[in-house]
């Protein structure tokens, strides 16, 4: 049997962009779903006018509204996200149903595209948070490093970002997170550039990654790479881009990083913010600052074209089937791929 065609995730970096969460209204859930199976239509009529634009939409449902748009089955990582709590700072977790990833060559084709879904989303959710992202000169984050780096390339993309047979009913998916993060450029301003670049774990000119040894426990990339105890490493597919607002000095980073398996990201979120060992934050969290946070389940490119509805399937999702030994979540709503360390 064929596998279920992804979403476009998977998709070059783009020098827009715009994130739209929005939360579905109570007791508008069928004119949710409806409005749903209308968006693949709506982003090809919106493209098809600048097709060299590229413009891409990715749909993805947080853990709530799942139930209450499509009921049973449901995949089998979703939850809602967890936030995270440390000493110092704080991943707060906020309200959201839908994800809205829209991107394209030119800002007018996602703006385009956003107004047009809102306007079919209108008499059955609303906007809870809006940010339009732009590229950065060498796709450079407002602290001024290259953002993405480590993004994997071709089937190791594939094989990190989407589910597989672990969850036959839902393979072709994927999971996202999302985090608004604002950076205090003055205090950062203020570090020297070898200052930066032994936070981050990685030069600020060239875009070197520093060898292991000369790593800071407490640096970026000491903290978010993830191995588990066989040696192999974990990797997620950033799309982050840089926001802003100079008349507010509003300059910020919106985090989005896709996974198959959403142990990974938790925990370099773990790590970050709770430290690794406990106490060894990431120094980066010491000059942003986390509002948002949510975990959305991006499903295959064709389950939205027409969604089931609650009740209407304890069988296995359209086109998939579960086999009968197939395994449960796990408590924590992970996928219990084993123990996740960071590299040493």
């Amino acid at each position: 049997m064929q596998a279920p065609e992804p979403q476009a995730i998977l998709t070059p970096i783009t020098e827009a962009a715009i994130f739209l969460t929005l939360a579905v209204d109570p007791g508008a859930e069928d004119e949710a779903r409806d409005a749903l199976a209308d968006v693949s239509a709506l982003k090809r009529s919106v493209g098809f006018r600048i097709p060299e634009a590229e413009l891409s939409c990715v749909v993805g449902i947080g853990d709530p509204a799942w139930d209450r748009l499509f009921g049973a089955p449901r995949p089998a990582g979703l939850h809602p996200f967890p936030g995270f709590a440390g000493p110092r700072h704080t991943a707060p977790a906020t309200p959201g149903d839908l994800l809205f990833h829209i991107r394209a060559h030119r800002l007018d084709l996602c703006f385009e595209l956003a107004q047009r879904l809102t306007e079919r989303l209108r008499a059955s959710a609303h906007v809870v948070d809006e940010v339009h992202g732009f590229r950065s000169f060498d796709e450079r984050d407002m602290l001024g490093f290259v953002d993405g780096t480590e993004n994997p390339e071709g089937g190791a993309a594939s094989a990190a970002v989407l589910v597989g047979e672990e969850d036959e009913a839902f393979a072709g998916g994927s999971y996202v997170v999302v985090q608004k993060y604002v950076h205090d450029l003055d205090t950062w301003g203020a570090l020297s550039v070898e200052d930066q670049e032994r936070a981050i774990g990685r030069t600020k000119l060239s875009d070197l990654e520093f060898p292991d040894e000369l790593k800071l426990p407490n640096s970026h990339l000491a903290l978010n790479t993830i191995v588990d105890d066989d040696g192999n490493e974990h990797k997620i597919m950033r799309f982050n881009m840089p926001f802003g607002s100079v008349g507010d000095r509003e300059f910020g980073t919106y985090f989005i990083g896709y996974v198959a398996d959403t142990d990974v990201i938790e925990q370099m979120l773990s790590n970050m913010f709770l430290g690794k060992p406990p106490g060894n934050h990431d120094r980066i969290l010491d000059f942003s600052t986390a509002l948002t946070g949510n975990l959305f389940f991006v499903p295959a490119a064709g389950f939205l074209d027409d969604p089931p509805t609650p009740g209407a399937a304890d069988a296995p999702a359209p086109g998939a089937s579960v086999p009968a030994d197939s395994p449960a979540s796990a408590p924590d709503g992970s996928l219990g791929i084993g123990s996740l360390k960071p590299a040493p």
